[in-house]
């Protein structure tokens, strides 16, 4: 990896530049930057010519050319052998690392030469590429982070990866939460005083781990909690699932890392056009003068990375990786204007608002998320809508949708979610109505046991009602957006089953729990 976290001119150059609007992506019509491949056309097709600096995609399209001419036979894993004979297209792309992008013994070379290059346009010392999504991520930088027993302070409302990450390293939680929007019952940040009162009763914490930005977008002061962390001597990691592209357009917001965070897991597959589950973790180790050991997080890395990784996921990668360096600020600036524009109609509505500005927070411009409590409308219903018109959203409660538009969308495509959008609410308009808090944001956990502790306790299921006043026993999440209500170790109130059972009875999927029907709870015996 690159020597003390510096990154080269040229790729300064590509992050900090400003796009000209004239030269600028602003639908996939731009013929420099040409609309994504459609399934038909061939697997080597390379419509930006990414290959040559993305040495996993260049290696994945001479493996697929080379089969679909008959120069190659494989006589390695997969067992499909690229023929889709017996079950289907559904093989179609599926190379291997080993003795696909490179030949066995040196596609480890490629990769590292892959990560290399993601960890120079990043600026830090340290990148891997994953394929088992920003969940693997989360707990390789958990298991690095301190040893078991040690104390973490960690927010409430991380990704249930990191909290199941919690188990496997035997860490304990001291929870820290965001401040919630009255206006919107959404969460804005997690404050940096409530970060430094945490570190400071909590001497012996090892690490901070926080989600930024949140599910809706929300960011909070990510330089001023390094700073904090860093005067307490234990490294800031971040989730920044959903920031992938941050840092790449000047009305963007700067990434973790160039605000001093140690470390960040970005998923690719989110608002880069990135195979599913592909990810990366980037980190600023002790060998570039960080707060993280090297040797230990790529252990950690490694103890839950699969021995047969999929070699078109990394390809995936390291070709948005590429893209980024490449074309990152047109495309950004392409997806700001069609964000804003979309904004702007939506807004435009009576009753109908789009999150754009909240207190104690910053907002990523690139983010749709559309509030409906002003209108009526049920969001559920709306959510109905949407996906008989072939236009399924991320998430969708009562009162907020939350719509994914990355740099692989253009107006067409947009303007028909506003379309659809704008008349499923004119049909379900109803009487406005305050907005609620979902309780993943609100929750207020009462820790009795450790999280790794009544993991493994011995454990009974009781009616919902029983379990009252009884430590749980496993992890229950309203999905999306998956952040926990209920995780292990944590006492179960009368608050919170009433919250679980109103969310489910209002059409939201529990995910995780053992009884998904919630007419029964997991706890510790």
């Amino acid at each position: 990896m690159n020597e003390g976290g510096r990154t080269d001119p040229a790729a300064k150059a590509r992050i900090s530049r400003r796009s000209d609007p004239e030269n600028g992506v602003r639908t996939p019509a731009n013929p420099e930057h040409p609309a994504p491949p459609v399934a038909s056309e061939p697997f080597n097709s390379d419509p930006l010519g990414l290959a040559e600096d993305a040495p996993l995609l260049a290696g994945w399209l001479r493996y697929t050319a080379d089969v679909a001419a008959g120069r190659l036979h494989p006589f390695t894993t997969p067992g499909h052998k690229q023929r889709h004979n017996l079950v289907g297209a559904v093989l179609a792309g599926d190379v291997p690392l080993f003795g696909g992008p490179a030949p066995i013994k040196r596609a480890t070379d490629v990769l590292a030469i892959a990560e290399h290059r993601a960890a120079d346009l990043w600026g830090v010392d340290y990148c891997r590429f994953s394929v088992g999504g920003s969940t693997h991520g989360n707990q390789a930088l958990a298991l690095a982070v301190g040893t078991p027993g040690r104390e973490v302070v960690v927010s409430r409302t991380l990704h249930r990866s990191m909290l199941i990450g919690l188990v496997l390293a035997g860490l304990r939680p001291v929870w820290v939460r965001p401040e919630v929007d009255a206006a919107t019952g959404l969460p804005t940040a997690v404050p940096v005083a409530t970060v430094a009162a945490a570190l400071k009763q909590h001497p012996d914490a090892c690490a901070v781990l926080l989600g930024e930005p949140s599910y809706v977008g929300t960011i909070g002061d990510v330089a001023g909690h390094a700073d904090v962390a860093h005067a307490a001597g234990v490294p800031l990691v971040v989730d920044a699932a959903w920031a992938p592209h941050f840092g790449f357009h000047p009305d963007l917001p700067a990434h973790a890392l160039a605000l001093g965070a140690d470390a960040m897991v970005i998923s690719a597959h989110k608002a880069l056009p990135s195979v599913t589950q592909s990810a990366i973790v980037l980190a600023r180790t002790t060998r570039a003068g960080g707060l993280l050991d090297v040797d230990r997080l790529e252990r950690a890395f490694e103890a839950g990375n699969t021995t047969s990784p999929s070699g078109t996921m990394l390809a995936s990668i390291d070709a948005a990786r590429a893209l980024l360096a490449k074309h990152g600020e047109p495309l950004c600036d392409g997806l700001l204007t069609l964000v804003g524009h979309a904004r702007r109609r939506l807004a435009a509505v009576p009753g109908l608002a789009v999150l754009e500005r909240v207190d104690g927070a910053a907002v990523d411009p690139s983010k749709l998320v559309v509030l409906l409590a002003g209108t009526g409308a049920h969001g559920h219903a709306v959510e109905d809508d949407l996906i008989a018109a072939g236009l399924p959203v991320e998430m969708a409660d009562r009162d907020t949708i939350v719509a994914l538009v990355t740099m692989s969308d253009d107006d067409t495509s947009v303007n028909r979610l506003v379309d659809a959008l704008i008349g499923s609410v004119e049909r379900r308009r109803g009487t406005p109505r305050p907005a609620a808090s979902s309780s993943a944001w609100t929750v207020d956990p009462v820790t009795v046991l450790p999280p790794r502790e009544a993991f493994f306790a011995p454990h009974e299921a009781v009616g919902a009602d029983d379990a009252v006043g009884r430590v749980s026993a496993e992890l229950v999440a309203p999905y999306p957006p998956g952040i926990p209500v209920l995780a292990p170790g944590e006492l179960i109130t009368a608050e919170t089953v009433a919250a679980l059972h109103a969310a489910h009875a209002d059409g939201v999927r529990i995910a995780y729990a053992a009884d998904p029907t919630l007419r029964t709870l997991q706890v510790v015996r």
